[in-house]
């Protein structure tokens, strides 16, 4: 009898401790370990999940470094998906974690990776890889002539760092730009400065936006007219705060948005929409398409966008009729302070998921390594305003010859391209990234989201007021579950407080293991009596 209640109550906790752990983390594969020789006659199959919009020449350039990699290795085949944008791939890689089907490599960001890495050994990190003096960043035994630890951009490497590991390698680079319309500007009275303030952005747009008793705008008498249109306002949000020394998060990712300076800073945007100067992507549309037709005059968008901006833009969207022709002018972000300038630095990176075989696992970093030769680099950078991010492509004869020829075309040689392109090289030392840690996507997606918010009140006549501000931090805070979120720093994972249901299941684990205590000792009691 004694046996067969025993097995009742041990079947209870093998029973609970699987449940524990896939509430509080899993134990995933065994961590990774370069081997000794990479398998020349072991065929391996592996995946590349990757982003392209709808510019052909990306995937052009996709195809060719993955041909030419297999003929370089012809017992490695890469598998190409494409994807239309980086959160689907964020989602799809969430839903094969638990699978263990995830991709071999992924075109990602370090916000992602930090999700990623709540599955145990689930993402490599890339510290002794880089260091091998074999298959390392510029090893003896690589087939091709890739970049060595010193050749890479440090700027654009550290950021690849997760809790002082680095868990992904820097694919292209880019940063945020205002795109001006100069010919406008100068009807209206202004010059444009070297430096944009934020100050002088908000007056011109507020005066951009009168209108002529027939309701045409001023400015460009057309029907339509939103003066400065912005297309993340998440980058919006995390700049803004960043120039101004204001809290965001911490690196352990303690959540500081809510914040004084936030509120005064969305006090600031409503006052500026109500006079309709402001708009922003999500509500109106791509700045692009506005700022081609002539409809508004600071744009603010990726450098790697810098090829639909402007009226002889390569890859515009509206139709040729549409197009008014004025004079492009591209500079850094509005600064609150032009003698300390902060811009955020974003553009994708590449990671590396864990899998049972080691040898598999070393052809991904292989491949991976691989795009970031020259002939990768230089070519995809000239695709769109994206920075390659190995100083070696950077000062190849190649790619100085490339910026030099600014202007020669509209196509390969667009000027706008070119000169978004330059704004990031000279200023990569004035480019941040923001903490990252799991939960920072979701707050990253808060900061823009409570722009979008005020914005889209005060155009439906809402009051933003003490009370509304505050209903919308207790809203933002839930709906992006931001006092959930669990600290995480790097490979020593401290995963904060445990979840309710972890709670009662421990107590519960506690409590079964002391029935099994007492009941070894009443039987032994009652032998013994």
């Amino acid at each position: 009898m004694m046996k067969r209640n025993i097995s009742i109550l041990l079947a209870l906790v093998i029973c609970v401790t699987p449940l524990l752990s896939a509430c509080h983390g899993s134990v995933g594969m065994a961590g990774f370990e370069v081997p000794e020789n990479f398998d020349m006659s072991k065929n391996y199959e592996i995946t590349f999940w990757a982003k392209n919009d709808t510019n052909k020449l990306q995937t052009n350039i996709y195809e060719k470094a993955i041909a030419d990699f297999q003929a370089l290795y012809p017992n490695i085949k890469v598998n190409l998906r494409l994807y239309t944008d980086y959160g689907r791939i964020y989602n799809d890689v969430i839903t094969n974690i638990a699978t263990n089907t995830t991709p071999n490599v992924c075109i990602t960001y370090p916000d992602h990776i930090a999700t990623y890495m709540t599955g145990a050994n689930t993402v490599v990190p890339l510290d002794t890889l880089f260091a091998d003096e074999k298959y390392g960043l510029g090893g003896s035994e690589l087939l091709f002539d890739g970049p060595t630890y010193e050749e890479m951009v440090p700027k654009f490497l550290e950021e690849c760092k997760i809790g002082g590991t680095h868990y992904a390698i820097p694919y292209m680079r880019s940063t945020e730009a205002c795109y001006i319309n100069v010919t406008y500007l100068n009807e209206m009275g202004y010059e444009l400065p070297d430096e944009l303030t934020w100050d002088f952005v908000w007056e011109v747009a507020d005066k951009a936006a009168e209108k002529n008793d027939d309701g045409t705008y001023k400015v460009n008498g057309q029907q339509v007219m939103i003066p400065f249109i912005y297309k993340s306002t998440d980058n919006m949000m995390i700049q803004m705060l960043k120039q101004k020394g204001a809290e965001y998060s911490t690196d352990a990712g303690e959540i500081g948005i809510f914040n004084d300076t936030t509120k005064e800073l969305l006090y600031g945007i409503a006052d500026h929409v109500k006079k309709g100067a402001f708009s922003t992507f999500k509500i109106s549309s791509y700045p692009a398409n506005f700022l081609n037709a002539g409809q508004c005059i600071f744009a603010i968008d990726s450098t790697a966008g810098a090829t639909w901006m402007g009226s002889h833009a390569p890859l515009s969207d509206i139709a040729e009729d549409k197009f008014v022709e004025f004079e492009t002018a591209v500079r850094t972000i509005p600064q609150f302070d032009t003698e300390n300038p902060q811009m955020i630095s974003q553009g994708p990176s590449m990671c590396i998921f864990n899998k049972e075989d080691e040898g598999e696992v070393l052809a991904s970093w292989l491949f991976a390594q691989y795009m970031l030769t020259n002939e990768v680099q230089v070519a995809y950078a000239g695709t769109e305003g994206y920075v390659p991010v190995t100083l070696k492509a950077q000062k190849s004869d190649e790619y100085l010859d490339y910026l030099s020829r600014e202007g020669e075309d509209n196509e390969h040689y667009y000027d706008i391209k070119l000169k978004a392109t330059k704004l990031l090289i000279e200023n990569t030392e004035n480019t941040f990234v923001t903490p990252v840690f799991n939960g920072s996507a979701s707050l990253r997606d808060a900061a823009g989201s409570m722009i979008e918010s005020v914005t889209k009140s005060i155009r439906r006549k809402q009051t933003v007021d003490e009370e509304y501000m505050v209903k919308l931090y207790d809203d933002t805070n839930s709906l992006y579950r931001l006092d959930q979120i669990e600290r995480v720093s790097g490979g020593n994972e401290d995963l904060g407080p445990l979840p309710t249901t972890s709670k009662l299941l421990l107590g519960g684990l506690g409590f079964v293991w002391v029935c099994i205590g007492a009941y070894v000792v009443k039987d032994k009691m009652k032998k013994k009596n």
